[in-house]
């Protein structure tokens, strides 16, 4: 059975690769290069995988969960701008793809032992683009 818990933040970025001349940064990631950087209200959706617990009828308890994306994501993340504020994206590019996997890094070690396991997180940039990261 899998459970998922939702939270939002808002963020700003900018996509560029220091290792790219800035004609290369443009030309791959056309306007988000812009080095004063863009911002995104960030919808994040994590997905848990157990099995209700007998005596509670829950796979997970649901307030501890919010408790670690807030603490994890939404404190570390909201109303930041990714590049300057939140390390790694200092020296890695933070695409909705990288961001997904920071992510799931920071979350999977609080749910390794279960009862609910880390199964995937999906992060939604805007209400037409999603990453979805299971892990493996």
């Amino acid at each position: 059975m899998w459970i998922t818990r939702k939270v939002e933040f808002s963020a700003s970025h900018t996509c560029y690769n220091q290792a790219l001349t800035e004609a290369e940064n443009a030309a791959l990631y056309g306007a988000d290069a812009n080095p004063h950087g863009h911002g995104h209200n960030y919808t994040l959706e994590v997905t848990l995988e157990g099995h209700p617990d007998p005596v509670t009828g829950m796979v997970v308890d649901l307030q501890a969960v919010k408790q670690i994306l807030e603490r994890e994501v939404v404190d570390p993340m909201d109303h930041r701008h990714l590049n300057h504020e939140v390390p790694p994206f200092d020296t890695t590019v933070p695409t909705t793809e990288n961001l997904a996997v920071e992510i799931w890094r920071r979350l999977q070690p609080h749910f390794a032992a279960g009862p609910g396991r880390l199964h995937a997180v999906r992060l939604y940039e805007t209400d037409d683009l999603f990453v979805e990261y299971e892990g493996r």
